[in-house]
């Protein structure tokens, strides 16, 4: 047998079928702009605190959508609340409003 020099890791697929979204559904239920987003990017780009700490909450809604909370709750840690995202959103989403609800919701 021959050694390139490298090894095949496991697979890190999602099943997304047999994700729980029951806390997610419940986050749309109380804030629907969380189904607004378009995933620009807007929001992390005009972040400050993402300059000293990894905030996105592009990222965490994504995370959110497949069940991984823990990483999702750690993006947004770093959230002064200082509403700049708000003002950038093309879409008007209060992001505020939704990551006070994402932290009700999830317990943190």
């Amino acid at each position: 047998m021959i050694d390139f020099g490298f090894t095949v890791s496991p697979s890190s697929r999602l099943d997304l079928d047999k994700m729980d979204r029951t806390s997610f559904n419940a986050l749309a239920k109380i804030e629907p702009d969380v189904l607004k987003c378009m995933a620009c990017g807007s929001c992390t780009a005009s972040c400050t605190a993402a300059q000293f700490e990894p905030t996105s909450l592009r990222q965490a809604i994504l995370l959110l959508q497949r069940a991984q909370v823990e990483q999702a709750l750690n993006l947004l840690k770093g959230c002064m609340l200082c509403g700049k995202c708000t003002m950038v959103c093309p879409r008007g989403i209060n992001t505020r409003h939704l990551i006070i609800s994402i932290q009700k919701i999830y317990g943190k």
